[in-house]
């Protein structure tokens, strides 16, 4: 039986010259828009990374008493996880308000150390990490949740700690860009030097 060899194409060839000029006109119309497609990658993988994680405890942001009330409410749907609560309502009401959501005293815990939203993370990572804490539920109010969001990510991902946002309508316009970058300069601040600083 005859063998055929095709001859690999020079790459003088049009064709290969055409293909070439296909790829080159591509890459001059993806490098200006670069700078924007890498975040967007990135948030999109971590939107679908979302749906993977499974939280193993809820972390409630205090600063509100609807931040308490709504993680009361989620606590309730997942009775087997511990409930992890910085520098919230005082003791007295915040059990009350989980008690009353038919939460286990045992799974409620309280933190008063934090002073702020970067500390609320920084102060309970280690704690996080000492219990094996790979994964958290991150609740708090959708006009605060892009800030808290953003410290998660620099001050528990540190740790290997991935967060899972959780919110309520607080019916707040969003808060600034500002605060969120404000705060996640002090978060790599805190990752350098491992002072957080205050509000």
């Amino acid at each position: 039986m005859a063998h055929h060899h095709t001859l690999p194409r020079s790459p003088s060839s049009p064709r290969h010259k055409q293909r070439h000029r296909h790829r080159w006109r591509l890459l001059k119309l993806l490098l200006p828009i670069s700078p924007l497609i890498m975040p967007i990658g990135w948030f999109c993988y971590r939107e679908l990374e979302n749906t993977w994680i499974q939280p193993q405890a809820i972390f409630v942001l205090g600063g509100e008493e609807e931040r308490e009330i709504f993680g009361a409410k989620f606590a309730h749907i997942h009775p087997n996880l511990p409930v992890w609560i910085s520098s919230g309502a005082p003791p007295g009401y915040a059990k009350r308000v989980f008690k009353k959501a038919g939460v286990s005293p045992e799974n409620l815990h309280l933190d008063y150390r934090a002073i702020d939203t970067v500390t609320n993370f920084t102060t309970l990572v280690d704690r996080f990490e000492s219990k094996g804490i790979t994964s958290v539920y991150l609740v708090t109010s959708d006009d605060h949740i892009h800030r808290a969001r953003a410290i998660g990510e620099i001050v528990f991902g540190s740790r290997g700690i991935k967060v899972k946002p959780v919110t309520f309508v607080s019916g707040r316009p969003v808060e600034p860009v500002r605060k969120t970058v404000r705060d996640s300069f002090r978060s790599l601040f805190w990752l350098a030097t491992g002072y957080a600083g205050g509000k």
